[in-house]
């Protein structure tokens, strides 16, 4: 059985090299086009998390054939050569935004009866933008709660092609969504953007492996897609799943909190992820920033970081990581671009700015910003998580404040990065600074 909770003794320094774990966000998409593309793909450093899992099993529910297991990093997904096969099926997406999101518009391009559930967090994270799409492509979707958001019933039919115009302030999910499943449809389709597009890079990240798997979209601008009708998507053979970008984000900062040298592999400038950006907001802060295709080395300059007022909405996950790091800055720290994080695992803006209180700091919060005052001296606290993973990770970097810090609920870092606490003990051996701690022990505020 995990802990309760686990006790951080005061972090000194992160030194040292990391492969990074596959990419959350890649690996879901890679699954799912495999499933959808003509003969066979092998992934390899495929994420091992409950996301991935989900995804995993609901393709196998759906009758797609996958060999091996995330736990061992490979598996290879015989395709289907067009839209998952039909059926009635009832699927529990736990809490997968990047499952429940994509698969409701895969399904509806196929046919079948299905109803998409989660946990309860998931019926409260808004589906509604994406469901509107697909209704004006064809689409028969029911709400079976409130108005907007799962649980839904998908009586799939197939999608007849046309325009579809969304709002893009929520999440760049849904746009992403509508992009997967457009090939599957009967006609051309284009997608509008009727706003703005938060998180673009996620889009690109979309459009980057639909055409990897023979789909190519054409963007009349920034807020334009087409989508031809006729194309399949087909197996590229083998792939490697890009390192995790946001998982990154918690080592390169400790390196930068604590004036260490941290080398990340698996992504670097090559990457497809808008959070290895991250590492520019670094730089800005006073650390030093060695980029290669494949890694990313940041070396801290010791000192209290430089405060800065940073746009995230790029880089939404590695904002967090920015929110703790902002402890140990010279000044006030202003996060914007960060509206959605009150629509991710859980209300991240009221989530973040709790927990920042427990340590000392102060914080203002805005629409679509966050300012964070450090304090003159850490706290120690017992840090709440709310069964979401980045909370866990990212306020692990406050025990470089000199106090030890106590993280409740360790065990949902699981969703994306299982190992994570392993990493962090082997980026600061020498510390002892990873303990378990017995339920709810560590001083706390």
């Amino acid at each position: 059985m995990p802990p309760d909770a686990l006790l951080l003794q005061p972090i000194a320094c992160f030194a040292g090299t990391l492969k990074l774990p596959g990419s959350k966000s890649l690996s879901n998409r890679h699954l799912l086009l495999a499933a959808l593309a003509q003969g066979a793909t092998t992934l390899s450093n495929l994420l091992d998390s409950d996301d991935v899992r989900v995804m995993v099993a609901a393709l196998r529910e759906l009758g797609v054939r996958i060999d091996g297991d995330p736990v061992t990093g490979s598996v290879t997904v015989q395709g289907r050569g067009g839209p998952l096969p039909g059926g009635t099926h009832r699927l529990h997406l736990g809490n997968a935004g990047t499952a429940m999101r994509p698969l409701t518009a895969v399904l509806a391009a196929g046919t079948g009866d299905y109803r998409l559930e989660g946990v309860p967090r998931m019926h409260e994270r808004p589906i509604g933008d994406l469901v509107a799409g697909l209704r004006q492509l064809g689409a028969h979707i029911d709400y079976l709660g409130r108005e907007g958001f799962p649980p839904l019933r998908l009586r799939a039919a197939g999608l007849h092609g046309g325009r579809a115009a969304i709002s893009g302030r929520t999440s760049s999910q849904f746009l992403s969504a509508l992009l997967l499943a457009a090939p599957l449809a009967r006609g051309d389709v284009t997608l509008v953007i009727a706003d703005e597009l938060v998180s673009r890079p996620y889009v690109h990240m979309t459009l980057a492996l639909m055409e990897r798997y023979g789909v190519r979209v054409r963007e009349a601008d920034a807020l334009h897609f087409l989508v031809p009708a006729g194309q399949r998507y087909r197996a590229p053979g083998a792939l490697l799943v890009e390192g995790d970008a946001s998982s990154a984000s918690y080592f390169l900062a400790g390196a930068a909190i604590t004036g260490g040298t941290v080398r990340v592999e698996g992504c670097g400038t090559d990457s497809l992820q808008g959070d290895a950006r991250f590492a520019e907001v670094l730089a800005r802060m006073g650390a030093q920033v060695r980029w290669e295709p494949g890694a990313i080395e940041v070396t801290g300059a010791g000192g209290a970081l430089r405060a800065v007022d940073a746009d995230l909405v790029d880089m939404p996950d590695a904002a967090m990581t920015l929110a703790v790091a902002a402890l140990f800055a010279d000044g006030p720290c202003t996060l914007r671009g960060i509206a959605n994080w009150r629509v991710k695992e859980t209300d991240r803006m009221a989530a973040v700015s709790t927990e920042l209180h427990k340590l000392g700091a102060r914080t203002e919060v805005g629409p679509d910003s966050l300012r964070v005052m450090p304090p003159a001296r850490l706290r120690s606290a017992s840090i709440e998580t709310y069964n979401d993973h980045r909370m866990a990770m990212a306020f692990s970097l406050a025990a470089c404040g000199g106090v030890p810090v106590t993280i409740q609920d360790p065990a949902c870092v699981a969703k994306t990065f299982p190992t994570f606490f392993e990493a962090l003990a082997q980026l600061t051996a020498g510390d002892g600074a990873v303990t378990l701690a017995a339920p709810g022990a560590g001083e706390g505020s």
